[in-house]
């Protein structure tokens, strides 16, 4: 067989973790494999990169993909689904594996459900929203350097009395900003899922302060909806605005200050939790997807995904895995809600 991969959406550390395990599950058994570069572009246009052991050798720490990325959506192009099938046959490839978060996988799923495309996904997203498995890769990653910069904050904040804001990503949901928020003492924790108002945030904080406390720590998840931010016009080819034009942390950081006359400082991490080399946790995660989607490639079971389900990894439908949003339930906002004010 000829196998190809691709890799979706935004960088994440451990998508070279990913390649490399296909890759040598693959090529141990035989077959060719075959690099689809940036994305669905890389079918919509043609775009092909031959992997062969040196291509895919020291690989795991490695973050970013050696085979780009891009949010490329087919069914948004004219004639991007049938240049896609056409590419396929034209590059004589045998099965796919697709490697992304909700969108890139959509993408797979209504694929493989409308034109038999044989292709096998794997769930890669730094949020940790991708139904039909506990966690992504990635995501261990991001939260680790969110971790890292609350504690670097607590000092300079402890220092100065000041109140600090950290803004992280997440898109819709809040897994990076609770985990991190309670892995690093964060005092307030604001996500989409348990929407506080501003007037209760700043409670916590002055009872902080009431308590003898002089520094607290916010964290804010981007896709927090806060009264007077306002989403833009600039969306990608899946319709998504693009919630760092947002503001949240800013916006947040000037009511804090206003409401409570505490001095309030912003730190927004951005790309950098995505950035930079994986985690063990996301290098052994990873690695365990990529050996699953190659044996389901071996074994034709295709429209599936890898899935982690406790410590086992197991293999769901592709349209079961993109069906809806992980959000963060209620007992983790309560673990987190524990430690407020």
């Amino acid at each position: 067989m000829k196998v190809g991969v691709l890799t979706g959406g935004g960088d994440c550390p451990g998508l070279n973790a990913v390649i490399r395990a296909v890759g040598r599950r693959v090529m141990v058994r035989g077959h060719e494999f075959l690099g689809v570069r940036e994305g669905w572009r890389g079918l919509v246009d043609g775009l092909f990169e031959p992997l062969g052991p040196r291509e895919i050798s020291g690989l795991l720490p490695r973050g970013g993909t050696i085979i780009g990325t891009t949010r490329t959506n087919p069914f948004r192009l004219d004639g991007g689904v049938d240049n896609v099938l056409e590419h396929f046959r034209s590059a004589e490839l045998d099965a796919l594996v697709a490697i992304g978060g909700e969108d890139t996988l959509g993408v797979a799923a209504r694929l493989h459900a409308e034109n038999e495309l044989p292709v096998v996904g794997v769930p890669k997203t730094i949020d940790n929203d991708l139904s039909a498995t506990d966690y992504t890769f990635g995501f261990d990653t991001a939260v680790s350097v969110a971790t890292e910069a609350i504690d670097r904050l607590h000092t300079t904040a402890e220092s100065h009395n000041r109140v600090m804001v950290v803004e992280v990503m997440g898109r819709h949901t809040g897994w990076i900003a609770v985990m991190s928020g309670i892995a690093g003492g964060a005092d307030v924790i604001l996500i989409p899922e348990q929407p506080i108002s501003i007037d209760e945030a700043c409670d916590d904080i002055r009872r902080r302060h009431e308590r003898g406390k002089d520094f607290s720590i916010v964290v804010v998840s981007e896709g927090y909806e806060l009264d007077g931010t306002k989403d833009g016009d600039d969306v990608d080819e899946f319709g998504h605005v693009r919630l760092s034009e947002r503001g949240v942390g800013a916006t947040l950081a000037r009511e804090i200050e206003r409401r409570t006359g505490f001095e309030t400082r912003v730190t927004v991490l951005g790309h950098v939790q995505r950035g930079g080399t994986p985690t063990p946790r996301d290098r052994v995660l990873a690695t365990r997807y990529g050996l699953k989607a190659a044996d389901l490639v071996e074994e034709g079971k295709f429209g599936r995904m890898a899935a982690l389900r406790g410590d086992e990894i197991v293999d769901v439908a592709l349209a079961e895995a993109t069906a809806e949003l992980k959000t963060v339930p209620r007992e983790w906002w309560d673990v987190a809600r524990a430690f407020f004010g």
